[in-house]
């Protein structure tokens, strides 16, 4: 099976590409790696000229701009990158016969819920912010070009037998994700590392958010599970949430990455609106994983996939300068 991911070079894209690796349906060849200066969000004709060159079965769309200030900054570049992009995208890909699994974002809710329970698939989007307007503007601009009625999924996990061009019409899944964390570096995790190591040479308390609550989320865990996606029969559709079970503020996860790494720094809890941001994130951003029909069993806790991934935190911390921050958030 021929399976291209889009922004390979990202976050989520490059552990796609290493669990794609190791499935058996992609092949010796493996899976394809569509980055810049191929693929580029910008360049509207770029994901017809790459589905024909290619071929592929499948799609991994994980390419976005994920900047959520810049795109408060620029809206109208992130419609362009996140919305009118996806929209090229699906519609070459739905009229070659490919299916297309696209990867969303929490911040199409506005996170205004307290009833303490996640945002679930079936639940109406209502984003607050540009990043996730525009991400949920590609939603449904796939959601056009693959025939969903008013842009929505028939069925939130609804199942499409076969695959490819043969004997059915392409599928589309939409996997909301959240809070992503993983290499190459540069995410919360490691923030909030260097901001603790800041600290305690300056002699102050560490400031961590208290107010935003969410799902953390390894890329490893949400590629294994896009991996049993592809590798399903039937092949499941529709809107599905893929994250780590549980959810933490920031202020709790920034306390489990300290302690188990053995740092000893005083925290200060404090609101978001400490830090002046262009952005406003939802401030309940966790989202309830759903019946994800395609998945063996429900993504582990996000404790235990943070302790698989700091022994790896802690040699990127040591082979690497500091890099500059505006704060752990």
């Amino acid at each position: 099976m021929r399976v291209a991911v889009t922004g390979a070079g990202g976050r989520l894209g490059r552990a796609t590409l290493a669990a794609l690796a190791d499935a058996p349906f992609t092949g010796i060849a493996g899976p394809l790696a569509w980055g810049r200066p191929d693929y580029d969000l910008d360049d509207p004709g770029a994901a017809a000229r790459l589905i024909a060159r290619h071929r592929p079965e499948v799609i991994v769309h994980a390419a976005a701009w994920t900047d959520v200030d810049g795109c408060a900054r620029e809206p109208e570049v992130a419609l362009r990158r996140n919305g009118e992009a996806v929209g090229h995208l699906a519609r070459a890909a739905a009229g070659a016969g490919v299916d297309l699994v696209l990867i969303s974002t929490n911040e199409v809710f506005d996170g205004q819920r307290d009833d303490g329970a996640g945002y679930g698939p079936d639940d109406v989007p209502n984003p607050i912010n540009a990043y996730g307007a525009s991400k949920l503007a590609g939603e449904r601009a796939a959601a056009a070009a693959y025939g969903w009625p008013g842009g929505r999924a028939p069925e939130a996990t609804g199942a499409v037998s076969g695959r490819g061009p043969e004997g059915r019409e392409p599928a589309l899944a939409i996997l909301r994700t959240a809070w992503l964390y993983g290499p190459p570096g540069n995410d919360f995790p490691e923030k909030i590392v260097r901001a603790a190591e800041r600290a305690r040479a300056s002699g102050e308390a560490l400031r961590v958010v208290a107010d935003e609550t969410g799902s953390p989320t390894f890329t490893a865990d949400v590629a294994e599970a896009i991996v049993e996606l592809i590798g399903g029969d039937p092949w499941a559709g529709g809107i599905q949430h893929v994250v780590n079970a549980g959810a933490a503020s920031r202020v709790g996860w920034a306390r489990t990455v300290l302690e188990r790494l053995g740092i000893d720094v005083a925290i200060e809890e404090v609101p978001g609106s400490t830090w002046q941001r262009a952005s406003t994130p939802p401030a309940w951003a966790v989202l309830e994983p759903g019946p994800a029909t395609f998945l063996a069993e429900p993504l582990r806790p996000w404790p235990a996939a943070l302790a698989d991934y700091l022994p790896l935190l802690g040699r990127q911390l040591a082979s690497r300068p500091a890099a500059p921050t505006d704060g752990p958030r």
